[in-house]
C-alpha cells in the first residue's frame, strides 16, 4: 500500500523537513512506495489560514489514502508529533496575540484524537500529549529521532581547516550552536553563559535569524564579540560539526532536536536543557535545568580545559549515535506503520 507523507512547508533548513527527506529515502530503500504532499496554499495568505487550508486540503483529497502526517491535520492515520505539543509550548513563550496559536491548538487536539496512532519522538513529548489531551499511553509509541551517520573524518584536521578559514587560532576549544529561530532556541541565554567563562574559547553560532543585529549587539555589550562568530544559515554545516569540540544548545522548548544527534555523531561533547526531549539520550551532567542554568558553568570550564576528558566524551557520543541512526528510526517507524495499515 502506498504511504502519503504530509508536511505543509518545503524548506531546506528545517529539522522536520530534513527528517522527512531522510525518511522518504529510507522508505524507498525498503521498497515502500511513498509520496510527499505539501500545501497548495498561496504564499501571500496569513500563516493561520495556511495551516487550516492544509488540513482541509489533506482531508478533502484523502479518500482511502494512508496518511503519515508530520503536520497537525484533522485526518491522519499516523501522526508523528515532531513539533511537540503547541499548547504546552505556548506556556514557555511571552504572551502575544497571534491567530496561529489558537488554530494550532484547535488542529492538534483533533489530530491527536482522530489519529489511529501517534509517534512521539521523546518520552518528554509522550507525557505532554497524555496529560494535555487525555490520550491513552497505548495509542502513543516513542521513537527517538535518527540521523545519517557521517563518513570517517579526522577531527584534528577538520578543526584546523575550519579555524584557518575564519583566521582563528586552531588551539582554541570550539563551542558550537546550530539552529534557526534564536529566541526559542536559547541564543540569548547562551551568550550570557559564554560571557561568564574564564577559559579562552571560540564559539560559532550557525543558523538563520531575522533579528541577527540584536544578537550581534548583545555579544558586543557582553564583551565577547571577538570570541563569537555568527555565520547565518549554512549548507555546509557538517564542517562546523566536524571542527567543533562542544555543542551547546540551551533551548527553551524542543520535542527532540536533530542537532543534538548530529553533533554527537560528529564526535562532540553535547550540552542541552531538560526542555529538550533529546536530553533523554544524554547523561544528567550534560543536561541544564533551564536555558540560563549557570550551574553548568564549572562543568563547561572543565570540558574546555581538560582535553583528555573532552576527547573521551566525544568518542562516547560518536559511539552512542550509531544506535540512533536514521536506519534504526525507520525500522521502528515501519513496524508502527505496518501495524496500522489495515
Amino acid at each position: 500500500m502506498k504511504i502519503y507523507l504530509l508536511r505543509q512547508h518545503k524548506t531546506p533548513f528545517g529539522g522536520a523537513e530534513n527528517y522527512l527527506s531522510r525518511l522518504m529515502t529510507e522508505l524507498k530503500k525498503n521498497d515502500v512506495e511513498c509520496e510527499v504532499i505539501h500545501s497548495y496554499a498561496p504564499k501571500f495568505l496569513a500563516s493561520w489560514i495556511k495551516a487550516l487550508f492544509f488540513s482541509l486540503q489533506a482531508c478533502f483529497f484523502k479518500g482511502d489514502k494512508f496518511y503519515f502526517s508530520l503536520d497537525r491535520i484533522t485526518c491522519p492515520d499516523i501522526y508523528r508529533a515532531g513539533d511537540g505539543v503547541h499548547k504546552v509550548f505556548l506556556k514557555s513563550k511571552k504572551h502575544s496575540f497571534n491567530l496561529l496559536n489558537p488554530v494550532y491548538c484547535y488542529l492538534e487536539k483533533r489530530c491527536f484524537n482522530n489519529a489511529r496512532h501517534i509517534i512521539a519522538n521523546s518520552h518528554f513529548i509522550k507525557k505532554q500529549i497524555m496529560e494535555t489531551y487525555a490520550i491513552s499511553s497505548e495509542k502513543i509509541s516513542v521513537i527517538h529521532n535518527g540521523v545519517p551517520l557521517p563518513k570517517a573524518f579526522d577531527k584534528v584536521t577538520c578543526k584546523a581547516k575550519l579555524m584557518d578559514s575564519f583566521g582563528l587560532n586552531p588551539s582554541l576549544p570550539v563551542i558550537l550552536y546550530v539552529g534557526s529561530g534564536f529566541e526559542r532556541k536559547g541564543v540569548n541565554e547562551m551568550l550570557h553563559l559564554l560571557s561568564k567563562l574564564t577559559t579562552p574559547f571560540h564559539a560559532f553560532i550557525v543558523g538563520k535569524e531575522k533579528r541577527m543585529e540584536d544578537y550581534l549587539q548583545l555579544s558586543a555589550s557582553l564583551e565577547i564579540a571577538d570570541s563569537v562568530t555568527f555565520t547565518g544559515a549554512r549548507r555546509d554545516v557538517e564542517r562546523f560539526y566536524q571542527g567543533s569540540d562542544i555543542f551547546l544548545f540551551p533551548t527553551r522548548y524542543e520535542p527532540f532536536s536533530n542537532v543534538v544527534l548530529e553533533a554527537m555523531s560528529y564526535a562532540n561533547a553535547v550540552i542541552t536543557t531538560a526542555q529538550n526531549g533529546a536530553s533523554e539520550v544524554l547523561e544528567k551532567r550534560f543536561v541544564m535545568g533551564t536555558p540560563s542554568d549557570e550551574t553548568i558553568l564549572p562543568f563547561l570550564e572543565t570540558l574546555l580545559n581538560d582535553k583528555s576528558l573532552r576527547s573521551s566524551i566525544q568518542h562516547e557520543n560518536a559511539q552512542k549515535a550509531t544506535q540512533l541512526s536514521i536506519e534504526h528510526n525507520v525500522a521502528q517507524t515501519l513496524e508502527v506503520i505496518h501495524a496500522h495499515l489495515h
